[in-house]
């Protein structure tokens, strides 16, 4: 039976660890799966939940669904209350870094910080040739051709050459993938732009970016970070977009670190 349009959709989550709550958001066309090497870092310290958005990974994709920030918000909304978590730390991964800073903007009394991890305040030309460039590669050479262009696009070349055997792994775990949901919530960022709006964060916020991200220039990084206050930015060389893939090890430290500080605060 399809999901009402506004209804909250059940998320499949991947849970592990006790402690203040963290929640990780992956980006399009992605699901939980990205965070699969920072999660047992971060459990050591902290309750981590890594949910599949909606039509994404394992959770349902319902008819009629527009992909707005305001359904994915209520998702998410839904999935902390029936985890019983009133508050928590966020960290959104490229798109899903939209989706954190909207969900910071529009609901501040639930978050403990923010983290933002190859992302930026707008959806910029640049980021919509990328990804149209992706769906123009799917229609015109078929699915090998876009699974070499995302692998490209994605991650730094070093790292390709020196994980073969990890970027055929991905590969195979895109090809099984249904798309759709990825599609449509692509066509909802195209318009994302909070840039007036990002100046009124007062959440701990810590920006992670790769400085040679090829869909989110560095240099929204850097932006964020002038543009939030008390914003801390660390930047990744020789990094490609997928912060979490590429530097797991880093990201995981980087993130706990900030935590416990947040934690540590009068205002924690």
């Amino acid at each position: 039976m399809a999901e009402p349009i506004g209804a909250a959709v059940p998320l499949h989550c991947r849970e592990e660890g006790t402690g203040p709550a963290v929640l990780l958001l992956h980006g399009l066309g992605g699901d939980h799966l990205v965070w699969n090497a920072v999660v047992p870092a971060l459990a050591k310290g902290f309750r981590v939940l890594a949910p599949d958005l909606r039509g994404h990974g394992r959770s349902p994709a319902p008819a009629g669904s527009t992909y707005s920030f305001a359904e994915l918000e209520g998702d998410l909304l839904s999935l902390l209350e029936s985890r019983r978590v009133d508050r928590c730390h966020v960290v959104g991964l490229s798109a899903g870094g939209f989706l954190a800073l909207q969900l910071a903007l529009d609901q501040p009394s639930r978050l403990r910080s923010l983290a933002l991890v190859g992302s930026a305040s707008h959806c910029d030309a640049h980021s919509r040739a990328v990804a149209q460039n992706w769906a123009d590669t799917y229609r015109d050479e078929g699915y090998d051709a876009y699974a070499l262009r995302l692998l490209k696009d994605l991650f730094y070349p070093d790292w390709i050459e020196s994980h073969f055997d990890r970027a055929d792994v991905l590969r195979e775990e895109m090809r099984g993938r249904d798309l759709r949901g990825a599609v449509a919530w692509g066509l909802a960022v195209r318009t994302f732009d909070l840039r007036g709006r990002v100046g009124r964060l007062r959440l701990p916020t810590l920006i992670l970016q790769g400085m040679d991200d090829q869909i989110i220039d560095a240099a929204h990084g850097r932006l964020l970070r002038q543009s939030i206050p008390g914003a801390e930015l660390k930047l990744f060389a020789q990094t490609g977009h997928l912060v979490p893939v590429e530097r797991p090890k880093e990201t995981a430290e980087a993130l706990s670190a900030f935590f416990h500080r947040v934690e540590a605060s009068p205002s924690g």
